[in-house]
């Protein structure tokens, strides 16, 4: 395991209308903090055989007003599902090379949870359960778009009928009065 000097990780997780979660976990972690990591160290972020990033990971303390934790990192990301994440660090601090993989467990840190549990007064569908919700329903928006189109070529139809028998009933009116 490489020795990772003062790296200390927050991630911010957050689930649809729940407060933010942070993650830590130190490895090796000794001597100062590192506050000044640029863009050498990317994380990537693993769920169920699915991968996002590398991202970029954002200084979450100012040096300058003293805000914040020293050597704390922040890369957003909002789980859309509850379970058990991977985040997996590669780069450099400083001279040396980072390749650690922080996974959630009983022992690290608590993998991300479902909100309808503390939702209050009501408990809103998630995400997930919506945008299933509008796949169902887009055969019956096709449908309906079909339908529509077909009562417009009706309605047109009818109109241009209607004129040309108003058309007819005019001529030939036209031709007894004479």
């Amino acid at each position: 395991m490489h020795k990772i000097q003062g790296l200390a990780v927050a991630l911010v997780l957050s689930a649809a209308l729940a407060a933010p979660a942070m993650a830590h976990e130190q490895r090796d972690a000794a001597g100062k903090p590192v506050n000044d990591l640029g863009d050498t160290l990317k994380v990537e972020v693993r769920f169920s055989g699915q991968t996002m990033g590398p991202l970029s990971l954002n200084p979450g303390y100012d040096p300058d007003a003293h805000l914040g934790v020293p050597g704390e990192y922040l890369a957003p990301v909002i789980p859309t599902r509850p379970g058990n994440y991977a985040f997996h660090f590669t780069g450099k601090i400083r001279n040396q090379t980072v390749d650690e993989t922080f996974t959630t467990s009983e022992k690290t840190f608590d993998p991300a949870a479902d909100p309808s549990a503390i939702e209050f007064p009501a408990k809103d569908p998630g995400v997930g359960e919506l945008a299933m919700r509008i796949e169902r329903l887009g055969p019956r928006i096709d449908a309906a778009q079909a339908a529509a189109a077909q009562l417009r070529t009706l309605a047109f139809t009818g109109i241009v009928l209607g004129a040309a028998g108003l058309l007819l009933g005019l001529s030939s009116r036209r031709r007894v009065n004479r």
